[in-house]
């Protein structure tokens, strides 16, 4: 394989993807796109819908129309955006809804801040792709619902969740498997994301800093010095958790192009400089640790090593490698990018029903019955993997 070779490879694999989400996610009846589709392809009847799926299905549509110009991702884009305005967002307190019911009404009107993050990535993608004057105001506006009922003006970073009208809530975790503490490694991560997205459709100064602020919290604070790895929970002081150690894998990949791409968009060189070895620890120990070669572990928790090899990760890998490779032109990077593609392409891509498995084990077998697409299963990471490789060996 040559990088030409994979760039082909990649782009119908991206086209796949799209195909997939545009044949068989579209809700005729209730608007917008169905809850969820199980693992023969089965929509389920009456299932929830997740700001998180919608939000990232406005984002995919619209960054494919930005990166290949076609008009039916528009289209797709579209009907995202005027579903998640109209379904979705909190016209009297702000923000938007956890998730709606199948007929659209609301379901859970609680605003995580994770799930706000990807509502602002959408729209701050759609901007960028249609000029509408509708996305770029509704995006500043959650920014600074973010900033005001989020962010720590103690101890910095942001919290984890409100109620509808922004009060406070008992339970504000992301999801059952994560521990009720008021600041997490993945909801930094995913406000950092948004944050660089916007910066790039309207920078303002205000935005730098939160940029910044968000990077910082990454350096100082969730990167173990001791392990390289990121640290997942803490109170609000900062506190790590007790009970619960995590090493994420596939997070650990993912935020070190993230960290590194956001400094790069807000041309922060210092920082730049700063961060390159930070980001190439992240990205070496997670080869070390969790990488046998040609695929990688899912997590590891309280010593417990899971081996199952789950979509996101795999994809998460890709774009790591090839922005190691493109910072450090070292080969040995671009040959294990090869070699995770060929992993993908063989066991995760499902090449008779279209999109990825949820996971295969680490022989490469699909013996679950994930959900194909749903609540935290879009086509978003893998859709954004081919993409963001692409650019890079271009």
């Amino acid at each position: 394989m040559n990088k030409e070779s994979l760039i082909q490879q990649l782009t119908a694999a991206h086209a796949d993807i799209m195909r997939f989400w545009i044949n068989n996610m579209v809700d005729d009846a209730n608007g917008g796109f169905y809850g969820e589709l199980d693992c023969n392809n089965n929509i389920v009847p009456n299932a929830p819908k997740g700001l998180i799926l919608n939000g990232r299905i406005l984002w995919t549509f619209a960054k494919a129309a930005n990166t290949f110009g076609n008009d039916e991702y528009r289209k797709m884009a579209d009907r995202a955006f005027d579903y998640l305005c109209k379904y979705f967002h909190d016209n009297k307190n702000g923000g938007f809804y956890w998730s709606l019911n199948a007929d659209g009404s609301p379901l859970d009107t609680k605003k995580q801040a994770y799930a706000q993050g990807f509502a602002l990535y959408g729209l701050s993608e759609y901007y960028i792709l249609t000029k509408d004057q509708r996305a770029i105001d509704l995006a500043y506006e959650t920014y600074h619902l973010i900033e005001k009922h989020f962010r720590d003006p103690e101890f910095g970073g942001y919290t984890e969740a409100c109620a509808a009208d922004w009060s406070p809530i008992a339970d504000i975790r992301l999801s059952d498997k994560e521990e009720n503490l008021p600041k997490t490694m993945n909801t930094h991560l995913h406000i950092l994301e948004p944050f660089t997205n916007l910066y790039r459709a309207k920078p303002s100064p205000e935005l730098k800093e939160s940029i910044v602020h968000c990077i910082n919290v990454f350096k100082d604070k969730i990167i173990d010095p001791k392990t390289g790895h990121f640290i997942l929970f803490f109170d609000m002081d900062w506190t790590p958790s007790k009970t619960m150690h995590v090493d994420s894998y596939g997070h650990d990949i993912e935020g070190a192009w993230l960290i590194y791409e956001a400094a790069e968009v807000i041309d922060d060189k210092a920082l730049m400089e700063t961060l390159r070895p930070v980001c190439r620890r992240l990205v070496d120990i997670t080869l070390a640790e969790g990488f046998d070669g040609e695929s990688i572990d899912y997590e590891k928790v309280n010593g417990h090593l899971d081996t199952d090899r789950h979509w996101w990760p795999q994809a998460e890998t890709l774009v790591g490698l090839a922005d190691t490779y493109r910072l450090t032109g070292e080969q040995k990077y671009l040959d294990l990018l090869y070699k995770e593609w060929n992993f993908i392409d063989a066991h995760l891509v499902d090449h008779k029903n279209g999109e990825w498995f949820w996971r295969v084990n680490k022989d490469g077998k699909a013996v679950y019955n994930d959900m194909k697409a749903g609540f935290w299963k879009c086509p978003y990471h893998n859709s954004r993997a081919m993409i963001e490789v692409i650019q890079r060996l271009k």
